[in-house]
């Protein structure tokens, strides 16, 4: 029943599942298509097994706690199918529903499951039902006469009992955004329309209301203008291309309907355009610029991309976090100041580090980069995987880079985004892992498992054997559709293994190693440069042939950038592409906030197959170095360490974390 259509045209850059129905592609698109989700095939030793859990825990336990809290029943209330009362705290409710519905259908691409089809399709009758004759759909305004009670937070009935006219706080875009992405997602899926219908009464709803002439408002949390482009892409109506521009050049103009502009917080302080570092609410900050970076590609908007450019530069070579985290401050969710970047006050939302993830494979879909590919691994490892715990059941909302005891995981929240997201987003991370332009292969991600890969002169099948994040060592086998068929397989080749810790001077490798990376075919080593961060093995293929690259993950050392104030005298460690950490079960006493670990100090690593899913973890030896009452510095004994993963972290009850240690 739940079958991939079969008249598929060619895979686009909108998501990595996207392998759209639409006849024509867009007449200007990214140079580089990524290889969609769904044909890969993951049995790694990291993934596959995150994949599994948020299948079988994490998404039916999202979808649990919906009903639990009201949010499904919400539709049937605004669908007149209840005589319950509407119940949430904040009217982007609608999101959280729409964002695990987007989840299982990925999931039911990969692993069809009759009982969550179903699920799935009682779901979308509700939300067809609780839409309103025009194309309106947000549950809590229709539901306006039958909420449950006033909440002192609650602000997001529209005004003046007009609709739209309260969008800084209402979330009604917002909401419309998440509706669009779950039914293209349902319909790439399954093939069947009806929740994609729903999506395109809605979005010609919009077409209708905004635009020159008409309502101008931008949205106050963007994401309504990413899920139009895949609304665009998936329908091939061109007038949803045309508002998502609208929507991201009304923002910082000030119009008749909003004389006032929002502030830095929304990212409303000026027109996109002319706005020059990254501020305010990082969540939406990602969604705006992962957006901008599709239109300006989709239009030609040359304009366009050096802003996405330059707001690139601002967040990763100023505000970011080792762990590829960002947003510094829980004032606003937001952004701090260049280099402020705080550890245990650091806020480093869920939401936000996936969203970097968005922005950083388009920008690489548009400029070939591969420093973009590794901030989206570094996040990917570290700053995502981190948000969830490692049954799929609990989560982060911040993930600080040090804690006093204060954190553990939460199995949901009032704003449940960050569990939502990891719903929608697990799943997509296969669909990271290549990329193609005409005959060129990219190979991103380093994870076992196999893709069909379609390329300009025919198909090719390539296999991945490798046990990274902890071991190096990636052999690739290329099956061609036809023998001798020319492949320019191009490796990412990570800066981390290239003597860059980072993708650009925030941070940077405080000791040497000596040891290069080293590509062979067929057991015999071959020379290659590096350019633009890829290795390029161009030649013809056949089945059996073999390519392998070495990666050396030696112990590393990692300093800041002098201008990071939180982080002077202090000192990461990292091994490949995971930050590690050191937590309260790992050190004799618990306390570990005032270990200071020097520079000579030996360290080993090791894996430890029963501890926290299994990880790689670093020894070694450490002393206190603390502060006393009187401003003096004592000085304690050898004090044995064994560093985790910082992902692994709050696995086994609250205690204290550090990862940037006391240097010496």
């Amino acid at each position: 029943m739940y079958k991939l259509p079969v008249l598929f045209a060619a895979a686009t850059a909108l998501s990595p599942f996207s392998n759209f129905l639409s006849a024509a592609e867009p007449p200007h698109d990214y140079p580089i298509r990524p290889v969609p989700a769904h044909v890969v095939h993951l049995n790694d030793v990291f993934w596959a097994p995150r994949l599994e859990v948020n299948r079988t825990a994490t998404i039916p336990a999202s979808f649990q706690l919906c009903e639990e809290t009201g949010r499904i029943e919400n539709f049937k209330v605004a669908a007149n199918l209840s005589q319950a009362k509407w119940t949430g705290m904040a009217g982007f409710n609608d999101s959280d529903v729409y964002k695990v519905m987007e989840g299982a259908a990925y999931s039911l691409m990969t692993h069809p499951d009759p009982k969550l089809a179903a699920y799935m399709k009682q779901l979308i009758e509700w939300v067809g039902k609780a839409q309103e004759p025009d194309g309106y759909l947000y549950t809590e305004w229709t539901s306006r006469d039958r909420i449950a009670k006033p909440n002192p937070i609650r602000c997001c009935i529209p005004r003046n009992n007009k609709k739209w006219l309260s969008e800084q706080e209402s979330h009604e875009l917002y909401n419309l955004g998440h509706l669009y992405e779950a039914a293209v997602a349902d319909w790439e899926g399954t093939g069947d329309p009806h929740f994609l219908n729903i999506a395109k009464k809605s979005a010609d709803l919009l077409v209708a209301t905004f635009g020159p002439g008409k309502m101008e408002v931008p949205p106050g949390h963007p994401e309504v203008e990413l899920a139009l482009v895949k609304l665009y892409r998936a329908t091939g109506d061109e007038r949803y291309l045309n508002l998502a521009k609208f929507f991201l050049n009304v923002r910082g103009r000030p119009s008749d309907d909003r004389p006032n502009l929002w502030g830095e917080n929304l990212l409303d302080h000026r027109p996109l355009v002319d706005q020059q570092e990254a501020v305010g609410h990082a969540v939406r900050a990602m969604y705006l610029y992962a957006a901008a970076t599709d239109v300006a590609t989709l239009t030609e908007d040359a304009t366009l991309k050096s802003t996405v450019d330059r707001l690139w530069a601002s967040v990763f070579e100023r505000k970011t976090y080792v762990t590829g985290a960002i947003g510094s401050t829980s004032s606003g969710e937001a952004f701090g100041k260049d280099y402020e970047l705080p550890n245990d006050t650091a806020y480093a939302e869920t939401c936000a580090n996936l969203a970097t993830c968005f922005w950083n494979y388009r920008m690489f879909l548009l400029h070939g980069d591969g420093k973009f590919i590794d901030m989206l691994e570094r996040s990917l490892f570290n700053g995502v995987a981190s948000g969830v715990a490692l049954d799929g059941k609990t989560f982060f909302y911040p993930n600080p880079l040090a804690s006093k005891g204060k954190y553990s995981r939460s199995k949901w929240f009032d704003c449940a985004c960050c569990p939502t997201n990891i719903c929608r987003f697990i799943p997509s991370v296969p669909g990271y892992a290549y990329a193609t332009h005409e005959n060129a292969l990219y190979v991103n991600l380093y994870a076992a498992g196999t893709a069909d890969v379609a390329l300009a002169d025919g198909k090719a099948t390539i296999e991945q054997t490798t046990r990274y994040p902890w071991d190096g060592r990636i052999e690739i086998k290329l099956k061609p559709q036809t023998a001798g068929q020319k492949i320019a397989v191009k490796l990412r080749i990570p800066g981390w293994a290239r003597g860059e810790a980072f993708a650009s001077d925030l941070y940077r490798f405080a000791d040497k190693a000596d040891e290069q990376f080293a590509i062979e075919v067929n057991g015999k080593p071959i020379a290659t440069n590096v350019e633009h961060g890829y290795a390029t093995v161009d030649r013809e293929w056949k089945a059996g042939d073999v390519l392998t690259l070495n990666l050396p993950m030696p112990i590393r050392r990692v300093v800041a950038n002098d201008k990071v104030e939180a982080d002077r005298g202090r000192v990461a460690i990292m091994r490949g592409p995971v930050v590690y950490c050191i937590e309260w079960p790992e050190v004799q006493g618990g306390k570990v906030l005032d270990l200071a670990l020097a520079d000579a100090a030996e360290l080993k690593t090791n894996f430890q197959p029963n501890l926290l899913g299994g990880v790689q973890v670093i020894e070694g030896t450490t002393h206190r170095d603390a502060q006393q009452p009187d401003n003096k510095t004592e000085t304690g004994g050898h004090v044995p360490f064994t560093a985790i993963p910082y992902y692994a972290w709050a696995n086994r009850g609250p205690g204290e974390m550090i990862l940037w240690l006391k240097r010496d």
